[in-house]
């Protein structure tokens, strides 16, 4: 009867800890990973004496990974989804940032194993412990702790596309002194501008190599005269790529105050895609979206491995980006011609007001004629075609990103009625708007 008490107590607190999660998610925070089973099963032994030699000899392994960043929550993600699928492990995290000292129950706690930002910081209390550890940082090498990053290659390849794409034959880099993901994203993008035979003009704020990583974005904050002069002698357009997000938000907020036109003077790129920081930068900033969730999950299988007797793979396991998420920042085409420039960027600003082609030739000198003939001659459509295609992606975004019904958001995009916005986005689109909305969340429910 005993064993049957604690096993039915067992059971009915593994199903608390899921409705738990459920909740959490339920409440739009899923990135925020609160294993309850990890941290409150240390003291639930005491009232668990009579589970069976398995449950009791759960291995525990330390994430010492910050949870103040999206980058930091989606490993965390990735490897709680290992460990509840693949293994019996009794996962230990707090509430940290990414360069905090390592927590104090890590010498108290019987450990197996650590995924960590491993730094010079903490390098030696990790070794200390004599456990097999994964290390997700990568800042620096350290001999036969395994390292799991993103593909800097790939995102920098990216960015240079997206920003190609869109026109842009002039280009800027915008970096960190000795933060390594910076140096690394600098190398690969001054490549292929070369490659392209185009300028390249780059700036990076000064820093110390052995200040935390925190610091040195930090640096940023503060670097705002040398920021100022080295974006004043850009000449639109520029496209320009910045080391991660927290820069693209410091940059945008120099470029406000310069006066430059966000993206028509200067089109902006970041990293990491931290919805929270590309949404309070002005205009929100398109970023490289890493696959941070699947890099957690190699290294969960790597520390697995190393934990029943395998070797450590040799170098670097690099996983490629997801793939870049357009927002404000770079949504525009560069042309030279300064009335083009400035009929497109009206569009952009007023295609979901119900502007007409006719209402584009009273703000500019140009005879109708002459505009569409120019408008096509650099951007490959006419202008009829331009606003019909702003004022769709607006729709797709209404439909992405509210439950607004079809009527609200034929108020939202320049039309009059919803049989209307349904033909046009059909035809655009190839499917109706509620198959699209459907598809959507679809996606991102998996």
């Amino acid at each position: 009867m005993r064993h049957s008490k604690h096993s039915h107590t067992l059971a009915v607190f593994a199903i608390l800890t899921n409705l738990v999660t459920i909740v959490i998610r339920d409440r739009g925070l899923s990135s925020v990973i609160c294993d309850i089973s990890a941290i409150d099963l240390r003291h639930f032994r005491e009232v668990s004496s009579g589970m069976s030699r398995k449950d009791r000899h759960r291995r525990q392994v330390a994430l010492l990974i910050e949870s103040s960043r999206k980058y930091g929550r989606e490993l965390l993600r990735g490897i709680a989804f290992f460990a509840h699928t693949n293994s019996d492990w009794s996962l230990l995290h707090q509430e940290m940032t990414i360069d905090d000292p390592l927590p104090g129950w890590l010498n108290k706690e019987e450990v197996h194993g650590a995924i960590a930002r491993v730094d010079y910081h903490n390098v030696g209390t990790i070794r200390e412990l004599g456990i097999p550890c994964v290390d997700v940082l990568c800042r620096y090498q350290f001999e036969g702790i395994p390292q799991v990053e993103t593909d800097d290659r790939l995102v920098s390849e990216l960015a240079f596309e997206h920003l190609w794409e869109r026109g842009f034959r002039r280009f800027a880099f915008c970096g960190y002194q000795h933060a390594h993901y910076s140096e690394a994203r600098l190398g690969f993008f001054r490549k292929l501008v070369a490659d392209m035979n185009c300028p390249l003009s780059i700036y990076e704020t000064p820093g110390d190599r052995e200040s935390p990583l925190s610091i040195v974005e930090e640096s940023g904050m503060v670097d705002v005269n040398s920021t100022f002069e080295w974006l004043s002698q850009l000449t639109p357009p520029t496209g320009l790529f910045v080391c991660n997000d927290i820069r693209g938000q410091q940059v945008l907020n120099s470029c406000r105050q310069l006066g430059f036109t966000v993206p028509d003077d200067i089109s902006v790129i970041g990293v990491d895609d931290d919805d929270a920081i590309c949404r309070l930068s002005a205009p929100p900033l398109s970023s490289v979206r890493p696959d941070a969730e699947t890099i957690g999950y190699r290294a969960a299988e790597i520390l697995e491995a190393m934990m029943v007797g395998e070797a450590a793979p040799a170098g670097t396991v690099y996983v490629p980006p997801e793939g870049v998420v357009q927002r404000l920042s770079t949504q525009v085409a560069a042309v030279e011609d300064p009335e083009v420039a400035r009929v497109h960027r009206f569009i952009r600003e007023h295609a979901c007001d119900g502007i007409t082609v006719h209402d584009l030739t009273k703000i500019t000198s140009l005879s109708r004629r002459q505009l569409e003939r120019r408008f096509r001659r650099h951007l490959h459509r006419t202008l009829k075609e331009e606003i019909t295609a702003t004022q769709i992606d607006r729709v797709k975004q209404l439909l992405k990103e509210t439950n607004m019904p079809l009527e609200q958001i034929v108020r939202s995009t320049g039309y009059q009625h919803p049989e209307t916005l349904s033909a046009v986005f059909k035809r655009e689109v190839g499917i109706t708007p509620g198959r699209y909305r459907q598809q959507v969340k679809t996606r991102e429910s998996r």
